[in-house]
């Protein structure tokens, strides 16, 4: 086997598609026997967004609200409401995509379906219990419904979540400690009239209620430097005692359907790759769930992976490429978990808080900040900086969504990018840089096209994000034979058709 993934949630699923779309076998073991239906993320936002129409599965999902407005009722930051209404305004269109209501049990099945459709192995009620690797393979103990078993696979990534099992066998350390502990439940409100909906925040604490219908609602208490038994499971009473000390009310609640407990701990593995195993999602970072990150940055590091680790195992990855996710996506999520951090002080109860909060208030009043504030939250503004400081300026960013016209039609770039493949959009007049990489049609889909944006050529990376452009009148075509080279592997002898051969492991 190729890959065995561990965990079945969002990004191990996203990953298993992702890596079925570069040619590799898979299997995805996932401890829980069938999908729970439960959603501590309650949507999609921003570069999820993008990355999911960008791999052509929006439609599976129901509509979304209209660009601004369901940010303009729930985007916060630590509590503080956000007007991006008015950053839309003056957006370019597009800029801002627009938020999609799905919920974290409906974008599992759809990823899981997406996975099945694609040939990836998903196997429930199989436990992951031990690992061990060497130099050539893993070897993964697993406990299933029929009994244990062994199963070896030439790489393990771990999305097994915050306790994950293979990052702890695979010695990957995983620093950080919580100083507030947060309640959930999901639950039924015999009396709902009166109940502050949103976010409130008392002297005590934090509050805050999600309606979800049919006088159901999602509730979230927070309270700081408290010491309880984590592993014992949270009940109804607990809850109801918690929005009694933080509100000061007793609510009527009953019927819960889901009761969880989670802390702002902000964690994250010091390293997303030892050998041949990798992390990935809450398994290499975890936070407080301002804003909702975790799932969108989790989806980012399955696409960042997936493509990587689809070449090292295809055999045409240049040296080094698949070190390239740890140098990338940690970093992300290192900016990420700092941004989190200010949101929990933000949220804990106290004069001198309300005094920092009144200060940052006045502050998202100024675009500019709110700009950046809401960059930072949506992803938005994340890029790999490239080595080369003359290059482009959209090199390492996202691709933008070009309006494209080819011999076929029209189309946008979104649609060249389904298969998960690197795509070279050839601007020229003259389509003279698709002869260029020509060498690398193996593994590189090139589209002759014209755009109204003064290009010369884009070069696209499987995830969405610019490995190579070139302005109006500056298509260099040893510039984009060098960047095929970076990002691509070695030009393929057009005399065979084969993947070039001779790529080794590195850092094992």
């Amino acid at each position: 086997m190729d890959v065995v993934i561990a965990g079945g949630g969002p990004t191990g699923l996203m990953l298993a598609s992702e890596l079925r779309l570069g040619g590799a076998e898979v299997i995805v073991l996932e401890q829980l026997p069938t999908q729970t239906g439960l959603s501590k993320a309650l949507g999609l936002a921003g570069r999820a967004v993008q990355t999911f129409n960008y791999r052509g599965l929006l439609e599976r999902f129901d509509a979304g609200f209209p660009p601004g407005v369901e940010y303009s009722r729930f985007l916060h930051f630590g509590g503080i409401p956000l007007d991006l209404g008015r950053l839309v305004a003056s957006a370019p269109p597009g800029y801002f995509p627009p938020g999609v209501p799905a919920k974290q049990a409906q974008v599992e099945a759809v990823l899981e379906g997406r996975a099945r459709e694609l040939g990836a192995q998903i196997r429930r009620g199989h436990e992951v219990v031990g690992l061990f690797q060497n130099e050539e393979y893993v070897t993964l103990d697993v406990r299933g419904p029929d009994g244990p078993y062994r199963l070896t696979a030439r790489y393990v990534v771990g999305c097994d979540g915050a306790r994950s099992l293979v990052r702890r066998q695979a010695g990957i350390g995983f620093p950080g400690t919580p100083t507030l502990l947060s309640r959930l439940g999901d639950v039924t409100l015999d009396k709902p009239e009166g109940v502050p909906i949103g976010m409130v925040r008392t002297a005590a604490g934090g509050f805050a209620s999600v309606p979800f219908g049919e006088g159901v609602y999602r509730i979230v208490t927070t309270e700081p430097g408290q010491d309880i038994d984590r592993d014992s499971p949270p009940t109804l009473d607990e809850l109801r005692a918690s929005v009694r000390r933080v509100l000061g009310v007793d609510l009527a609640m009953s019927q819960p359907r889901w009761l969880s407990r989670f802390t702002d701990a902000a964690r994250q593995a010091d390293r997303y790759r030892a050998g041949r195993v990798l992390v990935a999602g809450d398994a290499a970072h975890i936070q407080l769930p301002a804003g909702g990150p975790g799932m969108t940055t989790g989806l980012q590091d399955a696409a960042n992976l997936g493509w990587k680790l689809a070449g090292q195992i295809g055999g045409w990855a240049p040296p080094g490429l698949l070190d390239t996710y740890h140098a990338e996506r940690h970093p992300v999520a290192e900016r990420m978990l700092w941004f989190t951090r200010a949101q929990g002080v933000l949220l804990t109860p106290g004069d001198h808080v309300n005094a920092l909060r009144d200060l940052m208030g006045n502050l998202f009043t100024h675009e500019q900040t709110l700009r950046y504030v809401v960059d930072r939250l949506l992803g938005l503004d994340i890029r790999y900086d490239p080595d080369d400081s003359s290059a482009h300026r959209l090199v390492g960013g996202w691709a933008p969504d070009l309006a494209l016209t080819t011999e076929h039609g029209d189309l946008r770039l979104a649609t060249l990018m389904h298969a998960a493949r690197p795509v070279l959009v050839d601007l020229t007049p003259d389509g003279r840089l698709r002869d260029a990489a020509a060498a690398w049609e193996d593994r590189v889909e090139t589209t002759v096209a014209r755009s109204d944006e003064p290009l010369d050529a884009v070069l696209m990376r499987p995830d969405g994000y610019v490995a190579w452009a070139a302005g109006s009148g500056g298509g260099d075509a040893s510039g984009l034979r060098r960047a095929l080279v970076t990002w691509f592997g070695a030009a393929t002898d057009r005399r065979t058709h084969g993947p070039p051969s001779g790529h080794m492991d590195r850092h094992l």
